[in-house]
């Protein structure tokens, strides 16, 4: 059976972000910040929760290989700053050591007596946000296509590589579709890189999340992005429905018209380990 293979540091697997920074993430969503920086936000918090859980006392174990692919404009580049912005992947215990800088945020939380107090709180930084240009959709999936295609033959035997796709509008560059079926269908032994795509939306509408059909789906954008996506493996299906979600046989790793917490849970959900007897 597919994504079966134990996740460790002599098998690791490769986590990919593809981020559209095209112009219209700058779009204000309710809570006042651009979709932009609330993308960035969600991404920074993921990295930082996957080098803790690779954080043990002899240090940062390698079980990820991570990566930022950001898209605008007619640009396609890693989406890391400053050392570790010469390559897209990079192993987890190099993200650890190379933050662009470190936040002093404040954060909200109940005091126990029916209050709220602000606590300042620290928050690492490996993603800038960005809204220009267009949408390189296509010249993106070709990146990550070159990126996942090189990462599965130097790992031939881990789980298959992972990538997550923000965006929040049409490509601009061409039909997307093909270059997704290209890129499901680099493997290694354990089964298929895994695409799942996420459509951020700050209007009101029909939010269609985890289908299995494209039955629901009212136009030909979303029903392509229906297609370009790959069904949820089962350990991350019972993951999605563990965290409330309605899932079925088929359920593919697709959200469209996702608000906020779907971008937070579609961050979480792809990106839930599955590690091996040296954790």
């Amino acid at each position: 059976m597919a994504y079966q293979a134990e996740i460790s540091r002599e098998n690791p697997t490769c986590i990919l972000f593809v981020i559209d920074q095209s112009g219209s993430m700058d779009e204000i969503m309710d809570s006042g910040r651009s979709k932009a920086a609330f993308v960035a936000d969600v991404l920074n918090k993921t990295l930082y929760t996957l080098v803790t859980s690779c954080s043990k006392s002899d240090g940062v174990r390698n079980y990820f290989d991570v990566g930022v692919i950001s898209y605008a404009g007619s640009q396609v580049a890693s989406g890391f700053g400053g050392a570790l912005s010469s390559e897209i992947v990079h192993p987890i215990h190099a993200i650890s050591e190379n933050t662009l800088r470190v936040e002093e945020r404040k954060k909200k939380v109940d005091d126990g007596a029916g209050g709220i107090v602000e606590l300042k709180t620290k928050f690492p930084v490996w993603f800038d946000p960005k809204s220009e240009g267009g949408t390189p959709m296509r010249a993106a999936l070709g990146k990550t296509i070159e990126t996942v295609s090189s990462w599965c033959e130097q790992h031939p035997t881990s789980y298959p590589p992972t990538i997550l796709h923000v965006t929040d509008g049409q490509s601009t560059d061409g039909g997307p579709e093909d270059m997704a079926d290209g890129l499901r269908r680099i493997s290694t032994k354990d089964g298929e890189a895994l695409l799942f795509n996420l459509h951020l939306n700050t209007a009101a509408g029909l939010e269609i999340v985890f289908p299995t059909a494209e039955t629901a789906l009212l136009d030909d954008y979303s029903r392509a992005l229906f297609r370009m996506s790959s069904p949820l493996p089962a350990h991350l299906a019972k993951f999605a429905g563990d965290k409330g979600y309605t899932i079925a046989d088929g359920s593919r790793g697709f959200i469209f018209n996702g608000d906020p917490q779907c971008v937070v849970d579609f961050f979480e959900i792809g990106t839930r380990p599955r590690l091996g007897a040296d954790r």
